[in-house]
């Protein structure tokens, strides 16, 4: 399954769960996740990675832990399984 797969998945699920959910394609930040799914005045931010051979970059892990310390919840995921 391609990282596209993943995410058109991850995005129905979410979807299915009430937010609305935003692919972040060219942002003016480099290495910021690839999903923002908006919910109840709240924002999660998505890493979408390939199984077993996704490597998450070092200036996506630095962005995940400045987005963090703003207080945003963010994730890393390489399937549909752990969303909520």
């Amino acid at each position: 399954m391609t990282e596209q797969q993943i995410q058109s998945k991850i995005i129905k699920r979410l979807e299915s769960q009430g937010f609305f959910v935003i692919k972040l394609i060219k942002t003016s930040k480099n290495g910021i996740p690839d999903l923002l799914a908006l919910k109840d005045g709240k924002a999660k931010f998505i890493e979408v990675k390939k199984p077993a051979v996704g490597i998450v970059s070092e200036i996506q892990k630095y962005r995940i832990k400045e987005l963090e310390k703003y207080g945003f919840e963010t994730s890393i995921l390489s399937s549909e399984q752990g969303i909520s």
